[in-house]
């Protein structure tokens, strides 16, 4: 059970806005494995809930690097959850990144859109490690 402690570990979150009114307040994000490993799956667990009925929308994914932007995504609401999305709900993303992806600090910032209307808007940071996960020694 330790060592599951450690690879998932739920991160600090901000909005983007921090005087913002949002629709969906996020409650927690948790990052499988934490640090993240290249050429490994990881995994972005975001708990959040709705104070209105969510039919659908867009997720916009915007990845950063000390400050320089360095990926961009975008996918369907009910493709990452159940929709219509009413209270609590999860949005799961996995992704596999590139052995070459460089190890450090990057800050990923996710808002939501219904139509023209952003729903939320955060923002937080996670860590690529140096090894490849298989490397390192547990």
């Amino acid at each position: 059970m330790c060592l599951l402690s450690t690879l998932t570990q739920a991160t600090d979150v901000r909005y983007c806005d921090k005087k913002a009114e949002y629709d969906v307040k996020v409650s927690e994000v948790k990052i499988s494995p934490d640090p993240i490993a290249k050429g490994q799956p990881a995994t972005f667990n975001i708990s959040a809930s709705a104070a209105k009925a969510i039919s659908g929308g867009k997720l916009v994914i915007d990845v950063s690097y000390f400050g320089w932007h360095v990926h961009s995504e975008s996918h369907d609401i009910c493709g990452k959850t159940s929709c219509p999305i009413t209270g609590d709900f999860v949005i799961s993303h996995s992704q596999v990144l590139p052995g070459y992806t460089p190890p450090g600090s990057y800050t990923l910032t996710m808002t939501m859109m219904e139509g023209n209307h952003q729903l939320t808007c955060i923002n937080f940071d996670f860590s690529i490690g140096f090894l490849p996960f298989e490397a390192m020694a547990f």
